[in-house]
């Protein structure tokens, strides 16, 4: 694959931007809870500058659709959105469970993660991936967003080492070390951009792309979201 794919996350405390330029990858990253719309944009900037290329130049740009802030999604896709229309690029929403699964195998070769972001309320946002002998990843389990107990009664064991990922597994880790299956610390806590863009590229092969302006994000929790809104019930 020789792609040029900018990919942007800003859907949890962490605050990232890649560049993928065919097998090169130019990253910023950074711990930023409350400083996303401050940073992504100069990181963007940045990465072009350092790789020579513009908005124009590239392929396609990958944005973390979720699950996971309500406030970071949104300013990820408005920020990803901005950019596209600008530069009239296709866009490619990629999940920020699945991001995080690819991002356990990037640094630990794990080809089976779990992943759980803190969802807060007394739920995660829940999945689990298997990596696929062409590098893409399948969902064993649906993400969705749920109580750590119910993770707990609903999976079965099996014969498999999982990969934990995301921040979900620390904040209920009493809850969740009841679960039947072997888990094993993957060290990856929040998703990154890199990997969103190594992600992307699949999706661009396989035509999984939209306008901008139909780039729509993945909260799991749309019932609450709305109900966050004046005059919504």
């Amino acid at each position: 694959m020789t792609n040029k794919i900018l990919a942007i996350d800003t859907a949890t405390e962490n605050c990232s931007v890649a560049l993928l330029v065919g097998d090169k990858t130019y990253v910023r990253s950074e711990l930023a809870p409350r400083d996303h719309t401050k940073k992504v944009l100069p990181m963007v900037d940045e990465l072009l500058n350092e790789a020579g290329l513009t908005l124009q130049d590239l392929d396609a740009l990958a944005f973390a659709r979720g699950p996971g802030s309500f406030t970071g999604v949104r300013i990820c896709i408005g920020v990803a959105q901005g950019l596209g229309f600008g530069a009239d690029l296709p866009m490619i929403g990629i999940s920020t469970l699945k991001a995080m699964a690819q991002g356990a195998y990037r640094k630990n070769e794990t080809t089976h993660v779990a992943t759980a972001i803190d969802a807060r309320m007394s739920e995660v946002y829940w999945g689990r991936f298997e990596r696929l002998e062409n590098g893409d990843w399948t969902e064993v389990e649906p993400e969705q967003v749920v109580a750590p107990d119910t993770v707990v009664a609903n999976t079965p064991q099996d014969n498999i080492t999982w990969a934990t990922a995301g921040t979900g597994w620390d904040a209920y880790a009493e809850s969740l070390s009841s679960l039947a299956i072997d888990t094993q610390s993957s060290g990856v806590l929040y998703p990154e951009a890199e990997d969103i863009a190594f992600l992307a590229q699949y999706e661009l092969a396989k035509g999984n792309v939209v306008a901008a302006e139909e780039a729509s994000p993945v909260y799991l929790r749309d019932n609450v979201t709305w109900k966050k809104l004046p005059g919504r019930e």
